[in-house]
């Protein structure tokens, strides 16, 4: 379920703000983005140009809505008692790295009130202040898109070796992580690279999770009535063999691998 950003008070602003995120939508009672319900904040803006990007209304970093922290905070107060011992708040996106500074204010003010945090990140950025962010985000949700750099380019347009150093950077830290992983047909169901990626992860002790996310068309539809030039849009999605067959190679290496 999606709040309507018009039941929200907007920032009159032109420039970003520090006590405000700049957001595209709200989900209550999500269940797809972490453990248990959560309310996700979808924030604006993102550097990776997927070709299967579902959510292309996202891609501008000046789009959205700036929102203000506390109010976001208010609302997850009142969706507190939905959470349980497991639910909580996940922000994803677009690319919530981007605002990092605003999302570390916004997760310590969240852990002030007893709210579980949780980042759906891919990962494009490696630096002081996302290791500080990461200090206040009891989960990362991180998305690998591929192990091998040539197609991940070919696939997000930039390089997996940031994504791969942050993975790296939260393993060290002994804090708990989920991996994630599209699996597009003819892009990503390569046996080999398949294979690579799950090797690539297998002495990981943080990974409690791995998500297999098979690719469909959902939307199509926004790439379309944004006139944007969508090149999957005649594929698609993997055939049951094919998710079993990545499934089964994943489990090789990798505990609690789950096909979704």
């Amino acid at each position: 379920m999606y709040f309507p950003l018009q039941d929200i008070e907007a920032a009159k602003l032109n420039v970003d703000d520090p006590d405000h995120l700049r957001i595209h939508s709200l989900e209550t009672f999500g269940t797809h983005d972490g453990p248990g319900i959560r309310m996700v904040v979808f924030v604006q803006g993102c550097q990776f140009r997927c070709v299967y990007c579902q959510n292309p209304d996202t891609l501008d970093v000046k789009g959205g809505t700036l929102v203000a922290i506390d109010e976001l905070v208010k609302r997850a107060i009142r969706q507190k008692g939905f959470f349980g011992k497991d639910g909580g708040v996940t922000v994803s996106g677009g690319e919530p790295l981007l605002q990092r500074s605003k999302l570390k204010t916004f997760f310590i003010k969240l852990h002030e009130v007893g709210i579980n945090t949780c980042l759906d990140t891919n990962g494009r950025l490696n630096n002081e202040e996302v290791h500080e962010l990461l200090e206040h985000t009891d989960l990362i949700l991180l998305d690998v898109k591929h192990i091998n750099d040539e197609w991940h380019h070919k696939l997000t347009g930039l390089t997996n070796k940031n994504t791969l150093a942050l993975a790296e950077y939260r393993e060290s830290t002994g804090k708990p992580m989920w991996l994630r992983y599209v699996l597009v047909p003819g892009w990503t169901d390569q046996e080999e690279y398949v294979e690579e990626w799950a090797r690539h992860f297998k002495d990981y002790k943080t990974v409690q999770r791995v998500e297999i996310l098979p690719f469909h068309q959902y939307g199509k539809h926004k790439w379309e009535s944004l006139g944007m030039n969508y090149v999957l849009k005649d594929l698609e999605s993997p055939t049951e063999e094919v998710k079993q067959r990545t499934l089964n190679i994943f489990s090789k290496y990798l505990n609690n691998v789950v096909l979704k």
